[in-house]
């Protein structure tokens, strides 16, 4: 259940990443609230996901989840580069993640 509740908050991490683009540098009262609400939520459920799983892995796998989310909607929201270079460096750490999960017993 740690590992779910791990992935949701990488979502919210992704959501927060994402919103401090839209929040214009948290000048845009709404935008901010949400990129808030975000953070926190993704904090919280990180907090949940290390009472059973090391913080190490966890702290990598959250933050791995939210490069890759937040660099892949970069190149689809906000016509950041796709060079071939990018998205497979974007892919080893999706390999990075997915190694940490199956070393981690988390299978």
């Amino acid at each position: 259940m740690s590992w779910y509740v791990l992935l949701l908050a990488g979502v919210f991490e992704i959501g927060w990443a994402i919103g401090l683009e839209y929040s214009d540098g948290l000048s845009k009262p709404i935008p901010t609230a949400g990129t808030v609400v975000a953070l926190v939520v993704s904090m919280g459920l990180l907090a949940i996901a290390v009472e059973d799983l090391p913080v190490g892995t966890a702290y990598a796998v959250w933050t791995g989840i939210g490069a890759v989310g937040t660099a892949t909607l970069g190149i689809f929201l906000f016509d950041e580069p796709a060079s071939l270079t990018r998205v497979a460096f974007i892919g080893v750490i999706v390999v990075g993640i997915v190694g940490l999960h199956l070393s981690s017993g988390g299978h």
